[in-house]
């Protein structure tokens, strides 16, 4: 799915992973109440968000191992989803600070990081000039998502304070969610997520149906088409019934939840439960 940098790769590659590790540590530790606590934790986020960079762009140029091929696996994956996550919070949070989530999305890049270094899977060559496309469009619909559902969560909790008389309005009027955005911004927000994740998904599933040779019917393939669905689902609800709230999120969530299922639960079991590296492109 998408490429990875292993124990194999060497000791430079190694060191550059667990550079982003520690900065990740201390964007998630950096207490916000010291003077200049948030400009260290900025700062540290953006450390660790170039080096994570630098890491999984070095094994896609194949610089890590030369001539090796892509690596596969859940770990890569997971941490390139986390990456693309923290990015569209990183510019966010130039405009709406949100301390509480900088310190949880840190924290979950430490952990793909080094989850990565221990499960990078396996390299495997190219069997088609498409599948590289395939690929990126995969993981990027993977972020988009992960995007939608970090911001769905938002939005639950803000409705959530909104039902406890906890939130403030704001000047322009209307209640305010926790990223100092208007409730209704924010749910078009979440929403334009998960449009644009459905767009890619699309996208990547026609791709991969047409630049495989031997595909198939298996697990992957059905839950990547569930959870095709039910984004489907929710795109039409929403725009035809007039879905809103948690009833919206829920089914953001489920979609979320299969595509999970459909390539990082299936290469967990694989990897760590059975410890077989057979990689279904």
């Amino acid at each position: 799915m998408i490429l990875s940098i292993g124990p194999a790769a060497g000791p430079l590659w190694q060191a550059l992973a667990l550079a982003a590790a520690v900065a990740y540590a201390a964007a998630a530790l950096a207490p916000e109440g010291a003077p200049g606590g948030h400009r260290v934790a900025a700062l540290t986020l953006v450390v660790g968000w170039l080096v994570h960079a630098l890491v999984w762009l070095g094994a896609i140029a194949g610089l890590d191992e030369p001539g090796q091929g892509p690596r596969f696996g859940f770990a890569p994956v997971l941490s390139v989803t986390v990456w693309l996550v923290l990015g569209v919070h990183a510019v966010e949070s130039r405009f709406f600070p949100l301390p509480g989530v900088r310190r949880v999305l840190a924290a979950l890049g430490v952990v793909v990081v080094l989850l990565a270094l221990a499960f990078p899977g396996d390299r495997h060559p190219v069997a088609s000039p498409w599948l590289p496309l395939h690929w990126l469009l995969g993981v990027a619909s993977y972020g988009l998502f992960g995007a939608a559902v970090l911001h769905g969560w938002l939005l639950d909790r803000a409705e959530g304070q909104l039902r406890g008389r906890q939130l403030q309005p704001l000047a322009a009027g209307g209640p305010a969610g926790p990223l100092g955005l208007p409730l209704l911004r924010l749910e078009k927000l979440t929403f334009r997520f998960v449009e644009a994740g459905f767009v890619v998904l699309t996208a990547a599933l026609l791709l991969g149906a047409g630049a495989s040779a031997n595909w198939r019917w298996d697990h992957k393939t059905v839950f990547s088409l569930l959870g095709w669905a039910v984004f489907a689902a929710l795109i039409v609800g929403r725009h035809w019934q007039g879905w809103r709230g948690r009833r919206a999120t829920r089914w953001l969530y489920v979609g979320a939840g299969l595509l999970a299922l459909a390539y990082l639960g299936s290469r967990f079991v694989l990897e760590v439960l059975l410890q077989r590296g057979t990689v279904a492109a």
